[in-house]
């Protein structure tokens, strides 16, 4: 069975890692492009947009695909819908492979927001020195704001960006120790950040200093799709289709 795994995250890799030997199963990852040297998977990988929903669905037909896995990160919701959408049209089994989110630890001092936009309304109440790290996409909603800011992203951010804001393009994963002297360093006073789930050092950090975390909440997966919260759960529901 051809199998299309959206791909991107950790947990994808693994998925495909763990399907590399099974001989009933032909995966392919694909990437949407936007990640310069991604970590490749074992399998076959493909680059680039499919032209949204329409043409994710003309692929899957073309490409006799018999299941499709999202396994994007839980806030690319826009991949998501397509993908959703596509599934539908086509024809095809879709599952989402999403890892669980954060659950607070004794000590946490968590706040939440809707999207980007409510957290730069809340976050001057919270402290003047944020950590963002939101990705880069997520910049320019806090742009107009008087507070000195840390960011970190992947890749360079386009502008707008906050007046106020030191930089720092790097890529995962953290250590604690970094963590804690990134805190230190720039006397950081809130943490922004998305509820990505899995290891998270810089959540660790802030609670050891007694620094609150400001939360962007998940947006809501397409109704009506299967979850699995792990890679094996994902393997199994692929094997028995």
């Amino acid at each position: 069975m051809r199998v299309l795994l959206l791909g991107g995250t950790g947990e994808a890799r693994a998925l495909a890692d763990l399907l590399a030997g099974d001989a009933g199963l032909e995966v392919t990852t694909s990437f949407a492009g936007r990640t310069p040297r991604p970590h490749l998977p074992a399998g076959r990988v493909r680059s680039g947009g499919f032209g949204g929903a329409d043409g994710l669905a003309q692929w899957l037909r073309e490409h006799r695909t018999g299941a499709v896995v999202d396994a994007t990160h839980p806030f690319a919701a826009r991949i998501s819908a397509h993908a959703a959408r596509a599934a539908r049209t086509a024809g095809v089994p879709l599952l989402a492979l999403r890892r669980p989110g954060w659950t607070a630890q004794p000590g946490d001092r968590w706040h939440w927001a809707a999207d980007a936009a409510e957290a730069a309304a809340l976050l001057p109440a919270l402290g003047r020195r944020p950590f963002l790290t939101t990705g880069a996409g997520e910049l320019a909603a806090f742009a107009a704001l008087p507070l000195r800011f840390l960011a970190r992203t992947l890749t360079p951010p386009p502008p707008p960006l906050p007046a106020r804001c030191h930089l720092v393009t790097a890529r995962g994963p953290f250590t604690l120790d970094t963590e804690r002297a990134l805190l230190r360093e720039h006397r950081i006073d809130v943490l922004v950040t998305k509820d990505s789930g899995g290891p998270a050092p810089k959540l660790t950090a802030a609670r050891e200093a007694a620094v609150p975390v400001l939360l962007l909440r998940r947006p809501p997966p397409p109704p009506g799709v299967p979850t699995a919260t792990t890679p094996a759960a994902a393997a199994h529901w692929l094997r028995t289709r």
